[in-house]
């Protein structure tokens, strides 16, 4: 199995491992994943959900007729984000780091469940706090259409 690099990289991907690319590729650094979970919505779109425990990441697969890799979610404290730590840093410096690397369409919310959202629109990228203001995952995707190709955003 390759070592696989936790950088978050908004609109490509996580470390080597690219949107688009098929689950083989994914399993090629992280192996098999523990649990997966496949999801049809209302429009007969399918999300295979897989979940790597045990390194705290989830992968969303996306396409009809390929699934690819549309989406990440981290809550790994080793996770890069633009060369810094980004479970050690504030909702201000994740703001301030985000928009220094050109991303400024922002969106906050409350969640029903009680984190706050913090959304960079423009990167497709979600941050979500804890009550206490700490950091306790990370989400960021593309769009996928359902031939299974990555859609220019």
């Amino acid at each position: 199995m390759k070592q696989l690099n936790l950088e978050i990289l908004p609109k490509k991907g996580l470390g080597q491992v690219q949107f688009g690319e098929a689950m083989e590729t994914l399993v090629e650094y992280l192996g098999p994943p523990e649990d997966m979970e496949e999801l049809e919505d209302a429009d007969e779109f399918p999300t295979i959900i897989l979940n790597y425990f045990d390194q705290r990441i989830t992968v969303f697969l996306e396409g009809i007729e390929k699934q690819v890799i549309s989406c990440f979610e981290v809550d790994n404290e080793k996770a890069l984000l633009f060369g810094r730590w980004v479970f050690t840093l504030s909702e201000k410096e994740i703001k301030e780091l985000m928009k220094s690397e050109g991303y400024l369409l922002l969106d906050e919310a409350m969640e029903e469940w009680g984190e706050k959202r913090v959304t960079f629109e423009d990167g497709m990228i979600d941050f979500f706090f804890d009550k206490d203001g700490r950091l306790i995952s990370v989400n960021w995707g593309v769009l996928v259409n359902d031939k299974g190709e990555v859609e220019e955003m």
